[in-house]
């Protein structure tokens, strides 16, 4: 062993034993020749390894082999016609799998291994699929290939979370040939989607089909939205408020006319004097406030704030200053067209422009805007209040949705019969299902009557998806799995690699999934 340009180079040599031939297993020690093999092995000390090995070529003396000479191997270092160790290929292929393409070249590289982003997909392309046997409960689910053109079919097994193929398409003819060539599933959980169900109908007859909760509840929410859509105008009527003008007062005017700046001055002047008064010291105001002592002493040698207002922000004397009583008098009594105003004064002897008026009236007309009152709760918000555990509702919304239920009978019954529905599904007491049904249907809400229609068509399903604790919540988390690996490769990866890159992730991740029962 020896160092050469930053690189551990190990020297070795077989040994001179007999060695049997891989086609015909005849034990030779006649030597054909002798050469060197450098074969690249994992790091050591964060400094890349090469051993050169010198192996011989042997004849094979069985002269009814069909191989005349053959390469010596030696068992768990080298392979025909590889150039790495058996440890550093796992260590490549694990780097494939986790990261291919660049990140995982350069990745590799960070890790002492020189290799190619295509030769990282020839090794995840080369491994073998996980084995797996057909389990008894199966979830399928769709994901999409490229989103709203190209979508294909993830079958798992819910027991352990496994993903077990990636197949082209979601109609039922995918489903259904995949079930014929893995026969075995006792149950299948799926979402309400008529293809799957007519898939796995028709490729496992014999199998228990369980309708997923989650889809369930989803189901509910959209005939829901579309019930409050059609009373939208209690809605209104519970947000309504008697509105009016407010009148707030001359202290209000000041308040709106002074500028910015003036009330800054005038907060600062009020501040420093109340500091003054509790003894504290000019220094200690200026560390206190973060101003300039200058500024703290001219603060405090004025006794009202009016003495710091002076400059380009003080208001100037206007031509308006002498009527001004007499326009605030008349507002006073109702006037407040400007026009009519304007001329008055031109009667009085005003002899500036209109505009001086419109702006000194500006202010007062601000405050007799109506003020608007908030907007009522849109339908989804009503929507998302009413499927929610009412536990989950903030105090504001609380009150806001006792408010709508208050104006609107005909929503106070649908709350009623969502919140039924959420106590069959989450006690799982499928067999009050009829019942929730026969009272749906007693009650005037149409949009409820064709969601129970679409349960009776669905019957078995959804009652075994209301009774049992499986569910599509491992199926989902698989998606979101395939969706990670897509932003991964930059959702340029063809079916054949992402299905490679999912199937292998999963298996060296662990089988058992965080959803599962």
């Amino acid at each position: 062993m020896f160092f050469e340009c930053g690189v551990v180079r190990l020297v070795a040599r077989t040994q001179p034993i007999g060695v049997a031939c891989p086609a015909c297993a005849a034990v030779s020690n006649r030597v054909h020749s002798v050469y060197v093999r450098r074969l690249e092995d994992r790091p050591v000390g964060d400094r890349p390894v090469v051993i050169e090995l010198m192996v011989r070529r042997l004849y094979c003396e069985n002269s009814a082999c069909t191989r005349r000479t053959f390469a010596e191997q030696v068992e768990g270092l080298t392979i025909r016609y590889g150039r790495r160790t058996p440890s550093s290929r796992r260590l490549l292929e694990a780097v494939a799998v986790a990261l291919a393409g660049r990140a995982g070249a350069r990745l590799a590289a960070a890790l002492h291994i020189r290799v190619s982003r295509t030769t990282l997909l020839r090794a995840i392309m080369a491994l073998p699929d996980p084995a797996w046997a057909v389990p008894k409960v199966l979830g399928v689910d769709d994901f999409a290939t490229r989103r709203g053109h190209h979508y294909g079919t993830v079958p798992i097994g819910c027991e352990r979370g496994q993903p077990l193929d990636l197949l082209t398409g979601r109609d039922a003819a995918t489903l259904t040939g995949w079930l014929r060539e893995h026969p075995g599933a006792e149950i299948i959980c799926r979402d309400r989607a008529g293809s799957y169900a007519d898939g796995a109908r028709t490729g496992a007859p014999k199998a228990v089909q369980v309708a997923d909760r989650f889809h369930l509840w989803q189901n509910l929410g959209t005939a829901a939205e579309a019930s409050i859509r059609l009373h939208s105008t209690c809605l209104k009527t519970a947000a309504a408020s008697p509105d009016g003008p407010t009148n707030d007062g001359d202290s209000a005017d000041a308040t709106k006319a002074m500028s910015p700046i003036e009330a800054r001055i005038r907060e600062r002047h009020a501040t420093i004097h109340a500091l003054l008064a509790q003894g504290h010291g000019i220094r200690e105001i200026a560390r206190e406030l973060h101003i300039g002592g200058n500024t703290v002493r001219r603060n405090a040698r004025a006794a009202v704030p009016e003495q710091l207002l002076t400059g380009r922000h003080q208001p100037r004397p206007s031509q308006l200053d002498p009527y001004k009583p007499h326009l605030d008098k008349r507002w006073a009594e109702g006037h407040t067209n400007a026009i009519q105003l304007h001329a008055e004064l031109q009667a009085l002897g005003y002899r500036g422009s209109y505009q001086i008026i419109s702006d000194y009236l500006l202010p007062r007309r601000r405050r007799r805007i109506r003020v608007v009152p908030p907007a009522p709760p849109g339908v989804r918000r009503v929507t998302g209040w009413m499927i929610r555990r009412p536990e989950r509702l903030g105090d504001e919304e609380r009150e806001q949705f006792t408010a709508v239920l208050a104006h609107c009978p005909e929503l106070k019954a649908l709350h009623a019969h969502v919140r039924g529905f959420a106590e069959i599904l989450q006690s799982r007491s499928g067999q009050h299902l009829k019942d929730w049904i026969t009272a749906t249907r007693a009650a005037g809400l149409p949009r409820l009557h064709a969601f129970a229609a679409g349960l009776e068509k669905d019957w078995d399903a959804v009652v075994q998806g209301l009774s049992t604790h499986w569910n599509s919540g491992p199926v989902e988390g698989r998606v979101n799995h395939i969706k990670m690996i897509k932003r991964q490769m930059f959702g340029r990866a063809k079916l054949p690699l992402l299905r490679k890159r999912v199937l292998l992730t999963a298996a060296q991740g662990g089988h058992r999934h965080p959803l599962c029962p």
